[in-house]
């Protein structure tokens, strides 16, 4: 198989991997009854990522979105309990977004779902080969190719 068959085939493979990962978690959510969509669990990672509350703005710009598309998030996860809207305090007309403690707990689900979906796939391997696909990983995620010794 020449080079270019070879990165379409790890392009499936990947893909695929990615779906499959998604939909365990998915199915860890539905079990703990945790009611999210994909693009709020993503906004809820995001707000915890900052060390205050971001403004919608920043919030906009680090998930590369609209802000429209942020308020809609952000609707959707204030009705759950999950955030709320403060005020700024040296600017009372710029709004932030605050985790509330059912956010965190959200957050605390979602780790888990996760941890729980990478056991499930990771399970045929062995930890040698852990260790050797964390490495790849680890290469793929930094963008440095992995030196062969």
């Amino acid at each position: 198989m020449n080079a270019p068959d070879a990165d379409g085939l790890l392009a499936e493979q990947l893909l695929r991997l990615t779906r499959r990962l998604h939909r365990s978690q998915k199915r860890q959510l539905e079990a703990a009854e945790v009611s999210i969509t994909p693009a709020q669990s993503r906004l809820l990672r995001t707000v915890a990522h900052y060390e205050s509350p971001p403004r919608m703005a920043d919030l906009a710009e680090r998930l590369e979105v609209v802000p429209r598309a942020v308020t809609s998030l952000v609707d959707g996860l204030e009705a759950s309990g999950r955030v709320r809207r403060v005020p700024d305090p040296a600017n009372r007309r710029v709004i932030r977004i605050e985790l509330t403690d059912e956010g965190r707990a959200t957050l605390r689900q979602l780790r888990s779902a996760r941890r729980a979906a990478a056991e499930d796939i990771l399970a045929p391997l062995t930890a040698e080969q852990r260790d050797v696909l964390g490495g790849l990983l680890s290469a793929l995620v930094d963008g440095v190719p992995e030196r062969r010794c």
